[in-house]
């Protein structure tokens, strides 16, 4: 088992407690913007082993009652199809996807706000389509010299022509598909409508990284640099904490950078700013429940290396530049780590070298590496998968856990039938071969009770896999890397 650095339920405890104690310093109305993920943190997981995917969810259940979400979008996101990378679905796929999740844990969803609102179509078909599901739509507009021109962003002409959404709950929590969003001019808007409505409500923000009473280069730091490389991100002192406090802390160019504007606008809704620095609007406790430094030094620099590859399999596909390549590569300078860190890289480099086909390298949570090569039946991640599955229950390598007689009738169905090329079983077509055979084969049934012991592992490919195979891996909780590279040479690949 890895090892465990974060305390998820101290973690819970805090965090409630501070958030309460930020809603009551303002007029029991605070707009609480949220950075990174609300659901599925998964990096928050990997740089910091015990903390859950969901923390911060299950935190704000805590104030069930005093909540209420605006998700917010980017018109120009909906317009260009804005891809999650680590869940595959599109930004305005991904609201419904919040809608449906924060509903179905009994929080309120008070409106969708589209931010950068031009009249673009796919952002009007967008309004349309949750308008028609009964959701309430809201819509933000560019604001001519933003965010410099503080006098016009706090007027008629700028926050005053947004959609206003009248919010019922103590605590309104801004959140948001992915970065660049508008979640802190959307929390900002409503801060000028609600003081035109002579309701005092305050602003405060939740970003889990970087953290703000870690070190600068600390790797768990330097991991959100990697992960945020292609939005220019840098970590850096916040000189307003220092200067007001004499307190070394860190924060990102974003925020340091926009706080003399933000200051300003705090000034002329409110009158006067509740905030000397970057840091006192951070509402963030994560730093406080690291139990074990080491342990996330070693899962964020595992973390980098991760991202690196991530970042050169984006630009053999085009979906990013040198410029990330470069940043990435001077991070992992800085947290002191090399791709030949990862243990299950070079496994899968030999493996396809001797055979001279793709070949993949599983690292299992006790140390212990498997690989999978292409075959007739197989390729290389599937039968990767069936030999970990093996080595987790003690099963023979060399005994079969499904017959050829169930794979190959699945192969004739996808060439001749399903008009597919290669004849290989997917991971997840070779999982369901697998359910199948379990119900007459008792090891094939022991081989599908491991199943959950992979979350955690880490593979590696010698080439790019297939949309469906890196799906599985993602719902496996395999952290997966690939060789920036194709099987094959040609243009087009799914």
């Amino acid at each position: 088992m890895k090892k465990i650095g974060f305390d998820n339920d101290l973690y819970l405890k805090l965090q409630s407690k501070h958030i309460q104690e930020r809603i009551s310093q303002f007029d029991n109305k605070l707009y609480l913007e949220f950075g990174g993920k609300l659901f599925d943190d998964h990096h928050a997981s990997r740089v910091l082993p015990g903390f859950q995917p969901d923390s911060k969810l299950k935190m704000l259940l805590t104030l069930k009652d005093q909540v209420e979400v605006l998700i917010v979008i980017s018109a120009g996101d909906i317009e260009k199809n804005k891809v999650r990378s680590d869940l595959g679905i599109t930004y305005d796929v991904e609201v419904l996807r919040l809608i449906d999740a924060f509903r179905g844990v009994g929080l309120y969803v008070g409106s969708v706000i589209i931010t950068q609102y031009t009249n673009q179509p796919s952002a009007d078909a967008f309004k349309k389509h949750l308008e028609q599901l009964g959701i309430n739509v809201a819509l933000h507009y560019p604001i001519a010299g933003y965010p410099n021109s503080v006098s016009v962003i706090v007027s008629d002409e700028g926050y005053g022509k947004n959609d206003y959404v009248e919010t019922t709950k103590p605590l309104v929590v801004v959140t948001a598909p992915g970065p660049g969003s508008g979640k802190m001019a959307t929390c900002l808007s409503q801060l000028y409508h609600e003081h035109k409505h002579n309701v005092k409500a305050g602003y405060a923000k939740f970003e889990t990284f970087p953290i703000w009473n870690l070190p600068l280069k600390h790797p768990v730091n330097l991991a959100y640099e990697a992960a945020t490389a292609d939005l220019n991100d840098i970590n850096m002192i916040d000189p307003f904490h220092l200067e007001a406090y004499g307190e070394t802390t860190v924060n990102y160019n974003r925020d340091v950078e926009i706080f003399p504007v933000l200051n300003a606008i705090f000034e002329r809704i409110v009158g006067v700013s509740p905030y000397k620095s970057p840091t006192d609007m951070g509402v963030n406790m994560v730093g406080k429940c690291i139990v074990d430094n080491d342990v996330c030094i070693k899962a964020s620099q595992d973390e980098i290396i991760r991202r690196y590859y991530q970042a050169l399999v984006d630009q053999k596909k085009g979906y990013a530049d040198e410029a990330t390549i470069n940043k990435i590569e001077i991070v992992m300078g800085q947290a002191n780590v090399e791709t030949s860190s990862r243990r299950c890289v070079k496994p899968a480099l030999d493996k396809a070298e001797l055979t001279d086909a793709p070949a993949m390298a599983i690292e299992l949570n006790d140390g212990r590496i498997v690989t999978g090569k292409t075959t007739s039946l197989l390729g290389s991640a599937s039968a990767a998968i069936l030999n970990a599955l093996k080595h987790l229950g003690n099963i023979d390598d060399q005994i079969p856990l499904i017959s050829p007689s169930i794979i190959e009738p699945i192969q004739k169905l996808k060439v001749e039938n399903l008009g597919n090329n290669n004849p290989r079983l997917h991971v997840d077509e070779i999982l369901i071969a697998l359910a199948i055979s379990a119900t007459t084969n008792p090891l094939s049934h022991l081989a599908m009770t491991q199943l959950e012991k992979l979350k955690g592992c880490e593979a590696h490919s010698s080439v790019i896999l297939s949309d469906v195979d890196m799906n599985v891996f993602r719902k496996l909780g395999i952290n997966l890397t690939c060789e920036p590279k194709y099987h094959t040479k040609k243009l087009y690949h799914k």
